[in-house]
């Protein structure tokens, strides 16, 4: 190994393997030749085989558990459909361009641009485009963006352009405009709205709220099983996915979207009972403050979607100091090839 980063007094270094002296039964050559150190940072982990991947998620997500959280925990983490063995997945793709009009992808930890002929990952809507056979001068950047629902494309230099993309989950369409969050993974948004739902256990007539709510999938999706009676308070900061949520979930006159910091807006609706809640907060997690206000409306169900596994964790510990335990946890691989992993989590009060 090389370190590339830290010293005698750091708290953890960061290094490249150069040579392999002893190779895992796991290890397999990556199918991305420009993959590895050096190289596009955009894939870390293609160097194992997908069930070692997923072995390999699994056992960070119950480090962070045990770690963090003090829960001894199995986990599996699930693969879903709408990849081939971990390639053609990824719906979004930013394209980094360099001085001389080249678009290609960044090392890792670094802003050199590789001109690569494509992305392995990319889904091949994507990759139709052709963003690394042209040339962009005066551009920093290019964003791609599909539907795989309808086939749509964007392609957005400097993040820049009108338009929007039609997606397709939990029997509803959701307009995204532009470079507004959708997950990337083409089942992404099914197997999450299932295991939401599954957690939560919906009964008609309750209430219900969608922390963080984007453009409304899980608004959406729980619409239905809570019933015309039911009610449910959306919440989300960003203007064009309120926008977008306003849109999507017109005509659904029982719910209710709130724009705001998740924080500020509990604070002010003074909420005093919610029978479920759903919250799919940023890679920094929720938050003290916020799991204190969610633990003052009593909720039967809480379930929490996370993107990374130690925000997960410590906000588990605070749950569990506010009366509310880990019922149910699982764990989808929604970008193979990396280290990342999602995760459900459910909870109940004591």
């Amino acid at each position: 190994m090389i370190v590339t980063e830290g010293h005698e007094t750091s708290a953890y270094w960061r290094a490249d393997a150069v040579e392999i002296l002893g190779a895992s039964p796991d290890r397999v050559a990556p199918p991305c030749p420009w993959s590895g150190p050096g190289r596009c940072g955009g894939c870390d982990w293609q160097h194992a085989t997908p069930s070692a991947q997923r072995d390999l998620k699994a056992a960070v997500v119950c480090e962070a558990l045990q770690r963090l959280a003090g829960l001894d925990r199995e986990v599996e983490v699930e693969a879903v459909t709408g990849d081939q063995d971990g390639l053609g997945w990824r719906t979004r793709v930013n394209w980094a361009v360099a001085a001389d009009g080249t678009a290609g992808l960044h090392p890792h930890r670094s802003h050199e641009v590789i001109p690569v002929d494509r992305c392995r990952i990319a889904h091949p809507l994507v990759s139709e485009e052709g963003v690394t056979q042209r040339s962009w001068p005066g551009v920093r950047s290019v964003e791609v963006a599909v539907s795989t629902s309808t086939g749509e494309r964007l392609v957005r230099p400097d993040g820049r352009g009108p338009g929007f993309l039609t997606e397709s989950a939990a029997g509803r369409e959701f307009r995204v405009t532009g470079g507004g969050f959708w997950q990337v993974h083409p089942g992404a948004a099914e197997a999450l709205v299932a295991a939401v739902l599954a957690g939560l256990e919906p009964h008609e007539g309750e209430s219900a709220l969608d922390l963080y709510c984007g453009v409304g999938l899980f608004a959406a999706a729980l619409a239905g099983p809570l019933g015309p009676r039911g009610r449910i308070t959306a919440v989300e900061s960003d203007r064009g996915a309120v926008e977008d949520a306003r849109h999507n979930l017109a005509g659904l006159d029982r719910v209710r979207i709130e724009r705001g910091r998740v924080d500020h807006v509990l604070r002010r609706l003074r909420l005093g009972r919610a029978d479920l809640v759903v919250l799919d907060p940023p890679r920094s997690g929720a938050g003290r403050s916020v799991v204190r206000m969610l633990a003052r409306v009593r909720a039967r169900r809480i379930s929490y979607v996370a993107c990374d596994p130690v925000a997960l964790a410590r906000d588990l510990r605070w749950f569990a100091e506010e009366g509310y335990r880990l019922q149910d946890l699982r764990a989808f691989d929604l970008f193979p090839m990396t280290h990342h992993v999602e995760c459900v989590a459910t909870l109940e009060p004591h």
